[in-house]
């Protein structure tokens, strides 16, 4: 099944493209759609690094980290930010007075004052490749475009013959990057690699309480919901004798088609049957989104949003095994009509942030650090916080930041970084870098470096020319440990 998803209203970055979406009625192994919507995993062994797995977490729309991580009390009236810092764990080292829990976390961070790209606002492409290239459409993705992170983590372990139980190595969460203003933006796909290294991304339902008031530009409200397998349930009655029989009945299929496999599209098909097959019979990925089983304090801890339930799954995958989990805060104002801008400040910024951005951050990385540490899974897991873009250093009409990508902030925790560590500095607008510039080059050799993966590993490109996953980005070894 086909549908068209879209709304008319303009994005902020001056787009109004409606996209036809491969939204797809599933049914279990009835057709073709849960297996290409995959990436299959055929392989054991992780590479040698500090961490075994990565939670990402992306603040889609722009992140005003001089009103997070770099405030600038000294500066102007229209450029300092509203709120006062505070200290926390690591002396010297202060975050804004509404990330209170976050404070309490630093000693197992590293604070990046100096991201900076020349790509385009909006462009997610950079975030999850390293590939610096302005875009002249934001709302669609190529499969000319490199691979991302967790597509590499699948392609290489798939390449070197090592298995995981029947775990996809990438999982995205809650949907697809864009589904909420009905586009699909570039950056967490598989790229010129091919759909089958392709995250298992996850849909959802996304609503806000039943007492908020109607949304509007400015005035977000709280985003509730889970994330949810695709398609993942057996249809009523069908047994696994009958699924395995039907499983079978495929095979046939595909001895009918087996010359057509020296082809990339149809060379993935026989692993991503076998991965829907999994799915459907195996418990260790339905384990993993059954939150229900959790504690009601802990999934009081994280935080009964959407963000919250993700990243709470997001640590129950990577104890089982997942090795690249994202967790976006997503912006939804296509289909459904809820939060409007997301990370996006163009108006209200501070009141945005402080009733709403900034307290939920607050509360899930926290509860998200704090559970990994008490399990024993912070010294293998990588946590990273960043977003496509910042916020401009002056304050608008509307009091609120504008796009800006000239100097932005990350932060990363856990496996491999050495914690308590400031890297880069801002001038005293937080306009621009005047220390140890970092690209999201950089940010990905970091990320490789953390998982044990050589960031001067080359891919094979379309044509089968040799292409480097890190383009040109080296680790940032000075958050290393």
């Amino acid at each position: 099944m086909f549908s068209v998803l879209g709304s008319p209203r303009r994005c902020c970055d001056g787009l109004t493209r409606r996209e036809t979406l491969h939204a797809g009625a599933l049914s279990a192994l009835g057709g073709f759609g849960l297996p290409q919507l995959l990436s299959a995993n055929e392989a054991g062994q992780q590479a040698e690094g500090p961490a075994k797995n990565v939670i990402l977490l992306f603040l889609l729309g722009g992140a005003a980290t001089q009103d997070m991580f770099d405030l600038k009390p000294e500066a102007p009236d229209g450029v300092r930010s509203e709120f006062k810092p505070i200290s926390t764990t690591v002396p010297g080292l202060q975050v804004c007075e509404h990330l209170p829990q976050m404070a309490q976390t630093m000693q197992t961070a590293a604070v990046v004052r100096s991201v900076t790209h020349q790509a385009g606002c909006h462009n997610t492409l950079p975030t999850y490749t390293g590939y610096e290239i302005p875009l002249t459409d934001n709302t669609t993705t190529k499969e000319s475009y490199p691979p991302s992170m967790g597509s590499v983590c699948e392609y290489l372990r798939l390449k070197e013959g090592r298995g995981n139980g029947g775990l996809p190595d990438y999982v995205y969460m809650p949907c697809y990057l864009g589904w909420g203003q009905g586009i699909r933006r570039p950056g967490p796909y598989g790229g010129f690699l091919g759909h089958k290294y392709d995250a298992l991304t996850t849909e959802c339902d996304p609503f806000k309480a039943p007492d908020a008031p109607a949304p509007a530009p400015g005035t977000p409200q709280v985003v509730h919901g889970s994330p949810r397998i695709p398609s993942s349930q057996p249809l009523e009655g069908l047994s696994i004798d009958r699924l395995n029989a039907r499983r079978t009945l495929q095979a046939q299929f595909d001895d009918r088609i087996r010359r057509l496999e020296q082809t990339q599209a149809v060379e993935g098909l026989n692993r991503n049957y076998q991965l829907a097959y999994n799915l459907l019979t195996s418990s260790a990925l339905k384990e993993g989104f059954d939150v229900e089983s959790e504690p009601d304090e802990l999934r009081d801890r994280y935080g009964r949003t959407l963000f919250g339930e993700c990243s709470l799954i997001g640590r129950r995958l990577v104890e089982r095994g997942v090795r690249f989990v994202n967790v976006t805060w997503d912006l939804f104002w296509g289909p459904v009509n809820i939060d409007y801008d997301a990370w996006d400040t163009h108006r209200n910024n501070f009141s945005i942030l402080r009733d709403n951005k900034l307290p939920g951050l607050d509360q899930t990385y926290s509860a998200l650090i704090n559970d990994l540490q008490d399990r024993g899974l912070l010294d293998e897991t990588l946590v990273v916080v960043m977003s496509e873009m910042g916020r401009t250093p002056r304050v608008n009409g509307n009091a609120g930041r504008d796009h800006w990508t000239q100097c932005y902030g990350a932060l990363f925790a856990g496996a491999g970084i050495r914690g308590g560590t400031v890297y880069g500095a801002s001038d005293s607008q937080a306009a621009y870098v005047t220390d140890n510039p970092v690209s999201t080059s950089d940010i990905c050799a970091t990320i490789y470096h953390c998982l044990g993966i050589d960031y001067e590993t080359r891919v094979p490109d379309p044509t089968g020319r040799p292409t480097p996953i890190d383009h040109g980005g080296r680790p940032i070894e000075g958050i290393l440990a």
